[in-house]
């Protein structure tokens, strides 16, 4: 198929396809899946989380060509992983040390409504690192939102972050509702670019975080794609039904 024909659509998970750390709901399934049946169109994902997070939400892999897991640092092409960096080798485990009991002293002494568990996740190419935890139940992930929005708790910390671990080459980004993505300097979401180079004529992207310091910032901005900015997946829809008018 002539590549300059081809357009690809790219989406973020949370808060674009589907509400944070919820599966993808049917009427949003229903539209990807005629935007897909059109000619030329290929469909991808990009999220931070890792491959098993994505796919409980997306619920259907097949329905796209690329699944990029970890920002692209693992990547999938017709949900066969084909891609793979690590961040504990780019580090080195001195470092990872170094920084993960810095992040765990801070959070001792952070003061939040909840404190659950799981709030360092080292993945294959970032750490996540939140506050309340990973373990929260949604009520609490909605307190803790709340309860940020007044109090900036992650822009705080990410700002905290980036000055005492400027020297590692590490970009903090705040990633979803409840935590910070450290990775190494470029392994954001543009990273994903470079596996469908020379594939596509057009890529098209979507997601909700794209003011600076969200994790969708770099890849809205990139000019190898053209972006949207979404505030829920409800947008996300009606803006894929308008590639769907004849």
């Amino acid at each position: 198929m002539n590549s300059q024909k081809k357009r690809f659509f790219l989406f973020d998970v949370d808060g674009t396809l589907t509400h944070a750390r919820a599966p993808i709901e049917e009427r949003m399934v229903e539209v990807l899946r005629k935007l897909k049946s059109k000619e030329n169109i290929s469909l991808g994902v990009v999220g931070g989380s890792d491959y098993r997070k994505i796919i409980e939400q997306i619920k259907y892999p097949e329905m796209f060509d690329f699944i990029f897991s970890e920002n692209g640092v693992v990547a999938y092409r017709d949900n066969e992983q084909f891609y793979s960096e690590s961040i504990t080798e780019f580090l080195g485990e001195e470092k990872i040390q170094q920084l993960i009991d810095y992040c765990l002293v801070y959070i001792a002494n952070l003061r939040v409504p909840k404190k659950r568990g799981t709030f360092i996740e080292l993945r294959n190419g970032m750490i996540n690192i939140s506050p309340i935890g990973r373990n929260c139940t949604r009520e609490e992930r909605t307190q803790f939102c709340k309860y940020n929005a007044e109090n900036s708790v992650l822009r705080t910390f990410q700002m905290d972050l980036m000055r005492n671990f400027s020297q590692f080459d590490l970009t903090f980004s705040i990633g979803g509702q409840i935590s910070i993505d450290c990775f190494p300097r470029g392994w954001d979401k543009t990273f994903c670019l470079r596996h469908i180079e020379g594939l596509f004529a057009e890529v098209f992207f979507f997601g909700d975080k794209t003011e600076k310091g969200g994790n969708d910032y770099e890849i809205f901005h990139d000019e190898r794609v053209r972006g949207f900015s979404v505030k829920s997946p409800e947008e996300t829809e009606e803006i894929i039904k308008s590639f769907l008018d004849p």
